[in-house]
């Protein structure tokens, strides 16, 4: 079982760009994180991150919002966390409703706050739109985006990759073609969607590694705590949910502490199968709480490299 460090000013190293973890051979353990959708105070969120801090993730992400509806509020809250928490981030940036000025802007108020790691995605339709139309002097492609970023030689840059391909990709060969073209483009790492059957990880980064895609492919883990929650994230990105563990949580839904129970457990055994199986890091999308992670880490056998620093018992 894995003790929890004390974290005294956050991380000591003050810019780190997210591949040299990788480079050094060091375990990634990280968290997602998103921006209200309503204006007010940020506090609740900055405590949630802090109550997270003792896990000492590598880097906390901070996602962009549905059609880049939170952009400002993701530099505001990128910058509290390395500023203030004195924690590393991942800023996450899209393409929606963008044009290159805009995103050229938001990448120099990044730099300008010492963020140097980019998670670059194209992003969803704007709200209203069925299907992602390229704005008017911006970029239609995830790959696009990346060329740009990369271009500028002053960031490190993730992107998304999707175990059991992407909604929108005819086919998982498809998909994998459009993976590797933004790997080419200058990608450093891959974050996947979430994903609740784990041969579709590993089948993935077999095809990955087929394809010469050489860069960390790190497991993106959705602990379930809500019946509903389940079927509208797998709606939205196409997961398969298996049989057993939509049966049990169907059996339980009326009980929200034993589906919060099962869901935390889930995600503990699926975690330990990925270590088992070298993987170069973890991904946990937390939804802006921290009770059912930090349960999760507790009963985690990570490995001692994972935040490069002796751990303390608490």
């Amino acid at each position: 079982m894995t003790t929890l460090a004390v974290v005294k000013n956050g991380n000591k190293e003050k810019n780190v760009k997210i591949r040299e973890l990788f480079q050094k051979n060091r375990f990634s353990l990280s968290f997602e994180i998103f921006p209200p959708k309503r204006e007010g105070n940020l506090e609740p969120l900055y405590r949630t991150v802090g109550e997270l801090l003792p896990c000492r993730p590598s880097f906390i992400s901070v996602t962009y919002g549905a059609g880049g509806s939170t952009r400002h509020k993701t530099v505001e809250i990128s910058e509290h966390i390395k500023s203030e928490l004195r924690q590393e981030v991942l800023a996450h940036l899209t393409c929606v409703e963008s044009t290159r000025r805009d995103i050229d802007t938001i990448l120099g108020e990044l730099t300008d706050r010492g963020i140097e790691n980019v998670l670059a995605l194209r992003g969803d339709p704007p709200k209203g739109e069925e299907t992602f139309v390229r704005p008017e002097g911006g970029f239609g492609y995830a790959n696009e985006l990346v060329e740009f970023i990369h271009g500028m030689n002053r960031f490190c840059i993730g992107v998304a990759g999707y175990p059991e391909g992407h909604p929108e990709a005819p086919s998982l060969e498809k998909d994998l073609e459009n993976l590797k073209r933004k790997v080419d483009a200058g990608a450093d790492f891959v974050i996947t969607q979430l994903f609740f059957v784990n041969d579709h990880y590993y089948r993935f980064r077999d095809r990955a590694l087929g394809a010469g895609i050489g860069v960390p492919l790190i497991p993106g883990i959705f602990p379930v705590f809500n019946f509903g929650q389940i079927a509208r994230m797998t709606a939205l990105c196409g997961a398969e949910i298996p049989s057993r563990l939509f049966e049990k949580l169907d059996r339980i839904s009326e009980k929200p502490e034993e589906v919060e129970k099962y869901g935390i457990d889930y995600a503990i055994r699926q975690t330990d199968d990925l270590l088992e199986n070298g993987i170069p890091g973890i991904h946990y999308y937390s939804m802006n709480r921290s009770d059912h992670i930090l349960r999760i880490f507790r009963s985690l056998s990570l490995p001692e490299r994972f935040s490069g620093e002796e751990k303390e018992s608490r």
